[in-house]
């Protein structure tokens, strides 16, 4: 099935696009930001300088000559070798407002490793778009190619986009003891674990999420380096019989990540969770389904970093569409998958086993 039409059923939505291709989802974004009439709100982990960036950097740049007010938060540390002064001069030049999320500071150094992580756009507080998707050139079908990465991002409006404006304005202005939301009249909630209380609130969400499933848990993850307490929770879940599948990327842009997570394939495998490598190329989205019917999509990788260092945007949501849209997705990427099986695994050479320990001990790092 070709992108286009595997994304053509995702337009169909009311409450809630689902985007697995990054032209696509630049094309929705670049086209809402132009039709900006009050506010753009943009947030990135990365913010290249390349030909995707320059044309969100252009597009930005003329609604804010237009009067529109435009505010860019990017990560220091996530686009510190994609972005460039010269990009950002450029735009704050015709008005846009940019700030680098904890630059390097010799007086503060341990803050340079806390990074904003989310991926977020709010027009005009009434649309808004979350996920996986950063912004360069590497999403995108049209300029990248046939290997560009394939992620999963998710736009929606209404309530839901009022609370995204409100946890950008957040973590903008440095506010953290606003409450947390709740979920919405449809059981719908968008979390930041940026408040106070958000990262343990966020964490145990997540773990509610995967401790409800009865039948099943379909995970996908880019970097997999869990901590033991969700080890042990992945563990429990499949000896009492849930089918636990987890797809992780064969390629990775980070191999220390990678041999981190072929630490802990062994103990999941012995429990009964199944491991699928994805093959065709860079894995980089980060959903969760439960049972079919209770899902996460946003921005947290299951790792240290996630769980306890960057800030992270997710929706969790029980929409039945949309929680379709995501089963019948990873259905697709399984058939794309090799199993990682238990018998391979022990076989597998000495020099990967000591590749596996220095990922492992790297893990808070990665």
């Amino acid at each position: 099935m070709s992108p286009e039409a595997s994304n053509g059923k995702h337009h169909a939505r009311k409450r809630f696009t689902l985007f697995t291709e990054g032209d696509l989802l630049y094309r929705d974004m670049l086209a809402r930001i132009g039709e900006a009439r009050h506010e753009v709100l943009l947030e990135s982990y990365i913010f290249a300088d390349d030909e995707i960036g320059r044309r969100f950097a252009e597009r930005l740049a003329e609604r804010a000559r237009a009067g529109v007010r435009v505010r860019v938060h990017i990560d220091a540390a996530g686009s510190l070798f994609w972005s460039s002064r010269a990009l950002t001069k450029e735009m704050a030049a015709d008005g846009v407002e940019v700030r680098w999320f904890h630059r390097w500071d010799w007086r503060r150094p341990w803050r340079y490793n806390r990074r904003n992580h989310r991926k977020l756009l709010v027009v005009d507080g009434r649309a808004a778009w979350v996920g996986g998707f950063n912004i360069h050139r590497e999403n995108s079908l049209s300029v990248y190619g046939r290997e560009r990465w394939r992620d999963t991002h998710v736009g929606f409006g209404g309530e839901l986009a009022a609370t995204a404006r409100r946890l950008f304005e957040d973590i903008w202005r440095r506010r953290r003891g606003t409450p947390l939301p709740g979920p919405d009249a449809d059981g719908n909630v968008l979390v930041s674990n940026y408040a106070r209380g958000g990262r343990r609130y966020m964490n145990g969400l997540f773990r509610r999420l995967l401790a409800r499933a009865s039948h099943s848990i379909h995970l996908t993850t880019p970097y997999f380096v869990p901590d033991q307490r969700t080890q042990n929770l992945l563990g429990a879940i499949a000896r009492k019989g849930v089918e636990v599948h987890l797809l992780v990327p064969r390629k990775s842009d980070v191999r220390l990540a990678r041999w981190a997570a072929h630490a802990v394939y062994a103990p999941l495998l012995d429990a009964g969770i199944h491991i699928h490598e994805y093959l065709p190329r860079l894995l980089h989205a980060k959903t969760v389904v439960v049972d079919g019917r209770h899902a996460m999509i946003g921005t947290s990788n299951i790792d240290y970093r996630s769980f306890f260092l960057n800030y992270e945007l997710n929706l969790f949501t029980r929409d039945a569409e949309l929680c379709r849209q995501l089963e019948t997705q990873f259905q697709e990427d399984l058939q794309c998958s090799e199993a990682v099986t238990s018998s391979r695994w022990k076989r597998r050479f000495w020099g990967h086993r000591i590749l596996e320990l220095i990922g492992w001990l790297a893990r808070r790092w990665l």
